[in-house]
């Protein structure tokens, strides 16, 4: 049976984000929120949560991940970035995008997009994310809450509860959640372009 921590959505209490980290270190899967919809998060190189994860909403192995930092100093790690779109990604994070870069070597190959060897980035503005970030120390890779049929995100941390306590570790309840995923951009290459329009304004990437 998974856990379940109710975390204050604005002052998230330490103990339990310790036991939340505790668990993704330990190779656990848990569900948390972010600024725009509840996501599954497990540690980076944790392959068997990675598996599981797939197999909870079904993906295949062409699926792509996404890795939650802290901030910009930490995206630098495991993303190639130029002037221009550190500037651009400076104006925009924290906030509800997901950003397409190409990734580094400390991203294992398993995570990346097969063809374009990518890595989608995002900083979320998420008291409880930032919390288990700033205690995890390392990005957490994640995807979207999002199960097999259903057309947007689960919202409601009870029904997550029913439907995922034998499937993952630990269920985050930080209230309720949003509908709308992440507003995604392709950075590899200029002109920048919208790959999905979501939560977060899409007017600077639309020609």
């Amino acid at each position: 049976m998974a856990q379940f921590f109710q975390i204050h959505p604005t002052n998230p209490q330490p103990r339990l984000v310790r036991g939340a980290t505790d668990i993704l270190r330990s190779g656990g899967v848990i569900v948390y929120p972010t600024d725009s919809s509840y996501a599954f998060g497990f540690q980076l190189g944790a392959k068997d949560a990675m598996e599981r994860v797939r197999r909870i909403r079904g993906l295949d192995d062409k699926h792509n991940f996404t890795l939650v930092c802290r901030d910009l100093s930490e995206i630098t790690t495991y993303a190639r970035i130029d002037n221009q779109a550190f500037r651009v990604l400076k104006g925009l994070t924290p906030g509800p995008y997901t950003f397409i870069f190409e990734a580094t070597k400390q991203v294992p190959r398993r995570m990346l997009h097969p063809k374009r060897k990518g890595i989608g980035i995002r900083v979320p503005d998420n008291a409880i994310c930032r919390a288990l970030l700033a205690e995890l120390d390392e990005p957490i890779l994640s995807a979207s809450l999002l199960l097999p049929g259903d057309q947007h995100p689960m919202t409601d941390p009870q029904a997550m509860r029913e439907a995922l306590d034998r499937q993952v570790d630990l269920i985050v309840d930080g209230g309720a959640g949003g509908m709308e995923p992440s507003t995604v951009v392709d950075m590899t290459e200029e002109p920048y372009s919208l790959v999905r329009e979501g939560k977060g304004d899409p007017s600077p990437f639309q020609g």
